[in-house]
């Protein structure tokens, strides 16, 4: 496969086999977000569980203490009192029902998604839809919940959710290339710290394999696990 003139000239300075220590990764990986827009900064974690067994399932929410950069299109599955709550709490998005026949069509037009606890009745029947999307509200992360109000302040001021894919690997967006090295440092730290703290009881051996960053168009850059509070072998 050709590789293009853009691509090797922003992997030149990257030793594919070092691991750097975080705020190195960071310089390397922001100097090289050179796109016509404001690139997506990602983190990719390499975890030694197999997902298929249920006790070896790694997902949860970690707030970043800098948000995501983007503001998240929220939907609340909500009726009466707590769809008004939900309104008046910023939710895009509130519906039952008539949400519900929305998603059933492929209109999904949001990003996250929270329900009180008596609509899981309606939810439940989406899962076909919203699961694969990473949507499914879920009350281990905070979006089946009667308190909708902080629910959505959460999914708003950068509550990102996180879930091991088939591989063993997690992705997450953890802020943008605009955003200072401090900041994406800060997240990048609060993402590991919360994927390990969701170390399930199933994984055995070594649980923190990799940790990669990168930009939406660049390449990824190996982060050395002591530089982000974490030993290898965790």
């Amino acid at each position: 496969m050709r590789i293009g003139k853009r691509t090797v000239k922003a992997r030149e300075g990257i030793d594919p086999l070092k691991a750097y220590a975080l705020d190195d990764a960071v310089k390397l990986v922001k100097a090289r977000a050179t796109a016509k827009f404001d690139e997506t900064i990602e983190v990719a974690m390499n975890l030694g569980v197999d997902p298929r067994h249920a006790d070896q399932m790694v997902r949860g929410v970690v707030s970043l203490p800098n948000g995501t950069g983007r503001s998240a299109k929220v939907a609340v599955f909500a009726k009466g009192a707590k769809a008004d709550e939900a309104r008046k709490a910023g939710a895009d998005i509130v519906g039952a029902e008539d949400l519900a026949e929305q998603v059933q069509k492929g209109e999904i037009n949001f990003d996250r998604c929270i329900a009180t606890p008596d609509m899981m009745g309606v939810v439940g029947r989406l899962g076909k839809v919203l699961g694969p999307r990473g949507l499914m509200p879920n009350p281990k992360v905070g979006t089946v919940t009667m308190d909708v109000t902080q629910a959505i302040k959460d999914a708003k001021g950068g509550a990102v959710e996180f879930r091991v894919e088939k591989a063993g690997i997690v992705h997450a967006g953890v802020g943008k290339a605009s955003f200072n090295e401090k900041a994406i440092a800060e997240n990048v730290r609060a993402l590991v710290d919360s994927v390990v703290k969701a170390k399930p009881a199933g994984a055995k051996g070594t649980y923190l394999k990799k940790v990669s960053l990168s930009s939406t168009m660049g390449p990824g850059v190996k982060i050395a696990l002591d530089s982000v509070g974490q030993t290898s072998g965790v």
